[in-house]
């Protein structure tokens, strides 16, 4: 079948398309730029590339034919942010595809209640990404009941593979972080370090997307949760990479409004998203349905990353 992946050259999108095409699809990667993936294979010589930028197509109300051009049977969207977005795409699409995948997020969610959350639990998103996903998400569910287009959305955690540096224990995207637990350094972090941070390496969620598809009768029609068998606590977290940097915890826990005063503004906001969500989700529904077995746990997924970032920033000997 021939797969169109819009965002195909992204994070998930470059362990994406070679699986497709390994499993024998023909695909077509749009992308605003020809740029290289984020990893090398050879799967990459077999893709066929199409250069759409989607803001400048949306605006003139062309992106969702452009898409329908291509003539694909399967459409994967990784880039899709508004309902306004989605609608143009799903009306070009209607009755031209047997599936179409979308990629939202754990956050629609909103703080978690019963634990871990599954995908029939109540949406109560906050904050106007989640906001807008959780939109996207009933929308595209509410017209595959409808018949106008088979749809499926898959809900990844905190995404984490090469490029890519994870959420850290503090909840944000601090690099010191991690290089002060591997040194040995005090770390200080936020309380309550019970809240709950579920990462997802991006070949995890590339092999659901995969397994989507190789199912479409159970699927189409379905949200699932793309994330790693269980969630990590940041106090956890912080332990665990702290032993495997072989240093032992050095950590300070303070309030949030004593923590926050230390940090930029920016990871004091990201920080403080990652507590108020709390994310802890169940991958039951993905696993019966879907056969999807995540490769990697939380924290092997991150370790990976940690350990490329500290290999790439190393100076090579002369």
């Amino acid at each position: 079948m021939t797969v169109v992946v819009i965002g195909g050259t992204g994070h998930i999108g470059s362990f994406l398309v070679p699986r497709l095409v390994e499993a024998g699809h023909h695909v077509i990667c749009v992308s605003r730029r020809q740029r290289s993936p984020y990893v090398s294979h050879d799967a990459w010589k077999r893709v066929e590339h199409a250069v759409i930028d989607r803001g400048r197509a949306e605006s003139e109300g062309q992106f969702g034919r452009a898409i329908a051009a291509l003539v694909p049977d399967i459409v994967v969207d990784l880039t899709c942010y508004t309902v306004e977005s989605a609608t143009q795409l799903a009306e070009a699409l209607t009755g031209r595809v047997a599936h179409f995948l979308h990629c939202g997020t754990i956050w629609v969610h909103g703080p978690g209640g019963a634990v871990p959350t599954t995908e029939d639990e109540p949406r109560r998103p906050f904050g106007d990404y989640g906001r807008r996903k959780a939109a996207i998400e009933r929308y595209l569910i509410d017209v595959t009941k409808h018949g106008s287009l088979p749809g499926t959305v898959l809900h990844p955690g905190h995404l984490v593979g090469p490029g890519w540096m994870p959420i850290n224990p503090a909840g944000n995207f601090d690099v010191k972080v991690f290089d002060d637990l591997g040194s040995g350094r005090l770390v200080r972090l936020p309380q309550p370090g019970t809240a709950t941070l579920h990462h997802v390496h991006v070949d995890d969620v590339a092999q659901a997307f995969v397994q989507a598809i190789a199912h479409p009768e159970a699927s189409i029609g379905e949200s699932f949760h793309v994330v790693s068998p269980r969630a990590m606590t940041m106090s956890e977290y912080a332990d665990q990479m702290a032993d495997w940097f072989g240093t032992g915890p050095t950590l300070q826990w303070l309030p949030y409004a004593e923590w926050r005063a230390d940090v930029s503004e920016r990871d004091a906001a990201i920080t403080l998203d990652h507590i108020q969500h709390s994310s802890n989700c169940s991958i039951d529904k993905a696993r019966d349905r879907l056969a999807y077995v995540p490769r990697y746990s939380s924290l092997a997924a991150v370790q990976e990353s940690v350990t490329r970032w500290m290999r790439d920033r190393t100076p090579r000997p002369a």
